[in-house]
């Protein structure tokens, strides 16, 4: 086995003389930061492959060659080191024994000096140690600087990349004609996105004039939004309200019990909250249930859940009021995994999103939610919506049924069985009112 010392500039510059001298079998013995870089120990148990294809040259014409000529590396670099591990493992034994020579004179030295305080015997150790440590640090930074040049590289391709992708669309969009180009400019003001609305532009007919086309594309848009015909309050079983905090879920599972309540009983409806975030949860739904007539249960834990849903098997509808998190709250986590821990039950999500939510926003908040099963949602606060083009974009994206919409406060009054054609409709007339 032979060695050899590289220099190089960085770490990389060294690496790359070590392959190319080597090969990429050479082992690395040590590394260390030098005045003008990094200076590599290679070995390696065979010539170089660029080596052994040279025949050797005559002693004599090589010598007069390293007079006459360039200086070979091993006369640059003074290749005065060991030409085997053996005596390389030898040599380092000899520098650790002749260490511990000068720290034990350096030991018995102090003691005489201060017998009443002698210095700790670890404290040459230790200051060794810390310049090896240093060395080496510097040797990682060197290192760490490259990897930090490559990242930042790759994050300067995928920026061009990027860019380029978009170039690209807005060169496809320009081959448009210019009542598609309009069409499109009109579905994305109204805040369908832009993917959706290239693909629903590419739909419509050539022959149609403006005002058909757009009318085209709004019963394009009803025929993508799917719904779900009232199935909450025609159907029985365990259904749980899920979303961000202020969508209404409270109000809305009153307005459910009621609506249940009205068609068949209030004995037959039962209201369950898992809340015990918010102050006054329990409560406020407790009065919606004496009102209504129906019982109101709380749970704090999984198993409390699934004890409540058995006492309460004999009900039709049992309706589940949860907390409200931000998507960005861990505490979300662990609710969701409250509805894993009840077994026996089938509970149905629905994912309660407010209309005049922004569309980034509704993005992260339904991709929060997909880790449990979502029977669909409910669109809270029409009332107070400026733009309704966003979340109905975000619905269509994410193949989410709409079962309800609810436009008000008044209980039961204010929620009414989600039809495609009509908010199609409100989204449209809202961008022509307010867009």
């Amino acid at each position: 086995m032979k060695i050899r010392r590289f220099f190089g500039k960085d770490m990389r510059e060294a690496l790359s003389q070590v392959k190319n001298e080597l090969g990429s079998d050479a082992v690395i013995m040590s590394n260390r930061k030098v005045a003008d870089g990094i200076e590599l120990v290679a070995a390696y148990d065979k010539e170089p492959v660029a080596k052994l294809s040279v025949p050797p040259k005559p002693k004599a014409q090589v010598a007069k060659q390293s007079e006459g000529g360039l200086p070979t590396l091993s006369e640059i670099i003074g290749d005065d080191g060991p030409d085997t591990l053996r005596a390389l493992l030898e040599k380092q034994a000899e520098q650790k024994a002749a260490v511990a020579e000068r720290v034990e004179a350096a030991n018995a030295e102090a003691e005489k000096r201060a017998p009443a305080k002698p210095a700790p015997k670890v404290a040459p150790v230790k200051q060794e140690t810390q310049v090896f440590d240093a060395e080496n640090e510097e040797a990682e930074l060197s290192g760490g600087g490259s990897l930090a040049d490559i990242r930042a590289e790759i994050a300067s391709l995928r920026n061009v990349l990027q860019f380029q992708l978009a170039d690209m669309q807005q060169q496809q969009h320009s081959r448009l004609k210019p009542q598609q180009r309009y069409l499109l400019q009109q579905l994305c003001d109204m805040g369908i996105s832009q993917t959706l609305a290239a693909q629903l532009v590419t739909y419509t007919p050539a022959e149609c004039n403006e005002r058909e086309a757009w009318l085209y594309l709004l019963k394009l848009l009803s025929n993508r939004l799917a719904t779900n015909n009232d199935d909450i309050l025609t159907q029985q079983g365990v259904v749980a309200l899920v979303g961000p905090t202020g969508t209404g879920k409270t109000t809305t599972i009153a307005k459910l019990a009621a609506r249940y309540a009205q068609k068949y009983g209030a004995d037959q409806v039962a209201l369950i909250t898992i809340d015990t975030y918010r102050i006054a949860a329990y409560e406020q739904l407790a009065t919606y249930g004496k009102i209504i007539g129906c019982p109101v249960r709380k749970a704090q834990s999984g198993e409390q859940l699934a004890d409540l849903l058995f006492q309460l098997r004999n009900k039709r509808l049992v309706l589940i009021d949860t907390a409200g998190f931000s998507q960005r709250d861990s505490r979300l986590i662990s609710q969701l995994a409250t509805f894993g821990q009840v077994s026996g039950q089938q509970v149905k999500n629905y994912l309660v999103v407010q209309g005049n939510t922004q569309q980034a926003t509704l993005k992260h908040i339904i991709n929060a939610y997909k880790s449990i099963d979502l029977q669909g949602c409910i669109i809270t606060k029409l009332d107070e919506c400026y733009s309704l083009g966003e979340v109905v974009s975000n619905v269509i994206e994410a193949q989410l049924p709409v079962s309800y919409v609810a436009d008000g406060q008044q209980v039961p009054e204010d929620i009414h069985v989600a039809n495609a054609k009509s908010i199609i409709s409100l989204a449209a007339k809202l961008y022509k009112k307010y867009g």
